[in-house]
């Protein structure tokens, strides 16, 4: 009996070599029908005997290509008709755009073997790609995703391309950035004033700068990387002096994973992530002795670390045999990395000593990933190229929202559906560069996406940027969202979690409630509400956020919140450091409330050990004092001891305690103990403490599920050891994997939270 059947796929179906996937499937059992792209996805109608279209359709999910994520199939019936083939029909508009676009992805080994094969027409040609490769979100203008709304629009394609790219049994077929020598883009090479410079290799060119210890700016994927020698410890200074990047640490990308195992300990899961299509930059410990310059990752004992990705970066491996290169983004610190060609030579300019641009327009900046494996799984620390913009799956339906993010590691994300879609990572809004940029994200997501939302959700901090921008919108309600309580939805929402959870929420600064600085919160949550159940105990935050740059002020604060005044004469290194005069300034300012709020903040804590051990009076980037205080405990003996806090109520609420840590740290500065094993006492003692809390917190509201947001949980020994401990104590604890745990996944638990605001 011929039956014939209408199948709609939804997912990333677009792109990713799906229609001629399924045109083989079908030709292969002689049926016949068509397939084409639709706003929503792809649209396949199959006809023939039944038992061969049964077969036809449970195989559809088994063996789809590799970048296929497909997430919903409707199926009906349809009468059947006279066709004699199977064809691939074009693309259909005019519908509501639902159709999920695929991320950039690494060059896949067919096309690296043409890459390097001689007799291959695309030999060394440095924009090789095909339907299991290369870019895509930074590459749409709107979908359905075809080449008219890319930027590949520009270059025809010459005769035996278009051939590949019309032939369903190619490779190519209909690979949207299809190009080649002929008829593709192309590289050039620039000199520091961006100048075009005459040569036959730009690439040749480009690896002897870099071997001569020059700064080169290349153009990648989502924008520009400056790359210098890994090995030179000269290039690698001068690159930090002229990026104004001083001390945070700066990627490394290598020839492949024997040469990373050459520098990092690199077990499976680390191994899977550096190999996958997505290629991040995968932050591993560092080995003894390699010959990666020291000012690559200083006071790290982790190095940031990843494979090349496009055809450009393995001619460059494979001309300048480099052992490393740096490969950090094209940018002045701390704003956004750029994509224009002429924008980079205005804004690279006096920190490049040459360019190596080309000619394939990038329509959406976006940087590279990172992520790093602990307690077991891989944990998102940036989430950008080769996962965005992909969307998280939901539990429930949401209605149309778009959600701002915070002031710091800025992402925005738009709901559709059970369809959450973080934007990549925009970053810190303190300039225009990176407003400009979150400007940019919010129009582009909302045109390829075609979602136009009812809601907006922001951060209740007033003086966020993000904030400032929801409040001055017009036709869409409005929701604040508490920052803690957004953090603790965010894990609630990754892990498709409902009802009510302990949530610890710690970070560095957050609006309170009660109009304090908040960054170590004990929550009782559900999207709806939260209630505040504990909180580390308020210390004055001395000079406000000059105190989050100077941790030396976070350093007297604790102290004198443990001792008073009397910690002048404690006759530990840290006092004899700080000028007296800049400590009695501390103590008048405290003690008059002068620019000193109160804050419970757990990052504002680690900066304070960090200060009084002598790791860190000053940072030169956001949370390098706790970067630098886990690096010091991981490299300290075993050992089980730990500081104590204490634990005690104030009225309903429960607050940890500091001054028998500080007491402790202290009497074993007095005694000469290394500050290796003053951080291991210090971590070993949080998680201990944090543990006690939530065993309070179970008793009190008869809740075992807890879960875990906020940037102090990207320290991995903190993370590592809590987990255990509340695992062992019968708690069900929920972690981020596919979001940040820091400020990157805020947008996530805002939209959340604004959507249960509106139910309710």
């Amino acid at each position: 009996m011929q039956i014939r059947r209408e199948i709609r796929v939804t997912g990333i179906v677009q792109g990713v070599g799906f229609r001629p996937y399924v045109f083989r499937l079908a030709t292969e059992r002689g049926l016949t029908g068509n397939i084409s792209n639709t706003p929503a996805g792809v649209t396949i109608e199959i006809q023939g005997p039944a038992a061969l279209v049964e077969e036809f359709s449970a195989q559809l999910s088994i063996d789809a290509p590799p970048l296929a994520r497909i997430m919903g199939l409707a199926i009906q019936d349809l009468p059947c008709n006279g066709d004699a083939e199977f064809r691939i029909a074009g693309s259909h508009t005019g519908e509501a755009v639902r159709a999920l676009i695929s991320p950039d992805v690494a060059i896949c080994d067919e096309c690296l073997a043409e890459l390097l094969d001689p007799a291959d027409r695309r030999h060394l040609y440095p924009f090789i790609n095909c339907t299991n490769c290369g870019p895509r979100f930074t590459i749409v203008r709107n979908i359905p995703y075809d080449r008219p709304r890319t930027s590949m629009a520009v270059f025809p394609m010459c005769e035996e391309c278009r051939a590949e790219y019309e032939n369903p049994r190619d490779r190519r077929f209909h690979a949207q950035p299809n190009a080649c020598w002929k008829c593709g883009p192309q590289l050039e090479l620039w000199d520091s004033q961006g100048q075009n410079v005459e040569c036959s290799d730009p690439v040749a060119e480009a690896v002897a700068r870099l071997r001569s210890g020059e700064i080169v700016a290349i153009k990648g994927l989502g924008g520009f990387h400056l790359a210098v020698d890994a090995t030179n410890s000269a290039a690698v200074d001068s690159l930090r002096r002229r990026k104004h990047r001083f001390g945070k640490p700066l990627a490394v990308m290598v020839q492949d994973l024997k040469m990373a195992e050459a520098f990092c300990e690199i077990e499976q899961q680390a191994r899977a992530a550096l190999t996958s299509h997505q290629r991040p930059i995968v932050l591993l410990p560092k080995k003894r002795g390699i010959a990666i310059a020291d000012a690559v990752a200083p006071g790290q004992n982790d190095l940031g670390i990843f494979l090349p990705y496009t055809p450009v970066h393995h001619l460059l491996f494979a001309a300048g045999q480099f052992p490393a290169l740096v490969m950090t983004s094209g940018n002045l610190s701390e704003e956004p990395i750029a994509i224009d060609n002429r924008e980079a030579a205005a804004r690279l300019s006096g920190i490049a000593d040459a360019y190596l641009p080309h000619n394939r327009e990038i329509l959406l900046r976006c940087d590279d990933s990172v992520i790093k494996p602990i307690a077991g799984r891989v944990r998102q620390f940036r989430r950008a190229r080769g996962y965005v913009p992909a969307p998280l799956e939901l539990h429930n339906d949401l209605p149309s929202i778009l959600a701002v993010g915070g002031e710091l590691k800025n992402t925005i994300c738009l709901t559709r559906g059970r369809e959450a879609f973080l934007s990549q990572h925009i970053g810190d809004l303190e300039n225009a560069e990176s407003f400009k940029f979150f400007h940019e994200a919010v129009e582009h997501f909302q045109r390829i996406l075609e979602i136009h939302p009812e809601t907006i959700a922001y951060d209740l901090h007033p003086g966020y940027f993000s904030t400032k921008w929801a409040l001055a919108q017009t036709g869409a309600r409005l929701a604040g969202v508490q920052h803690h309580h957004a953090h603790i939805a965010s894990c609630m929402a990754e892990n498709g979690i409902e009802g009510k959870v302990i949530g610890f929420a710690l970070d560095g600064t957050g609006y309170g409630s009660d109009g304090a600085v908040w960054g170590g919160e004990a929550l009782v949550a559900s999207y709806a509400s939260f209630e505040r159940a504990g909180h580390f105990e308020y210390v004055s935050l001395p000079g406000s956020a000059a105190a989050i740059r100077e941790p030396w002020r976070m350093g007297v604060s604790y102290l004198a919140h443990t001792f008073g005044k009397d910690f002048l004469g404690l006759g530990i290194p840290f006092t004899h450091k700080i000028e007296r005069k800049k400590s009695e300034t501390m103590l008048r300012m405290m003690e008059r409330r002068v620019n000193s709020p109160l804050t419970s903040s757990c990052g504002r804590l680690f900066d304070g050990v960090a200060a009084v051990i002598g790791l860190r009076e000053v940072v030169d980037y956001e949370a390098q004092a706790a970067m630098e205080l886990e690096s010091a405990g991981l490299a300290a003996p075993k050992d089980a001891s730990a500081y104590p806090f204490s634990l005690f109520r104030e009225g309903n609420t429960w607050q940890i305690g500091v001054r028998p840590l500080f007491e402790a740290i202290v009497d074993d500065l007095r005694k000469h103990t290394p500050v290796e094993t003053i951080s291991l006492r210090f971590h070993n003692g949080l998680a201990d403490i944090l543990s006690r809390l939530a065993g309070c917190l179970r008793d009190e509201f008869s809740l075992r599920r807890i879960c875990l947001s906020g940037g102090t949980f990207q320290n991995g020994f903190l993370l590592t050891s809590l987990v255990q401990k509340l695992e062992a104590d019968g708690f069900e604890v929920f972690t981020h994997t596919q979001v940040p745990a820091g400020d990157g996944g805020l947008s996530l638990g805002q939209a959340l939270v604004a959507s249960s605001l509106l139910q309710n």
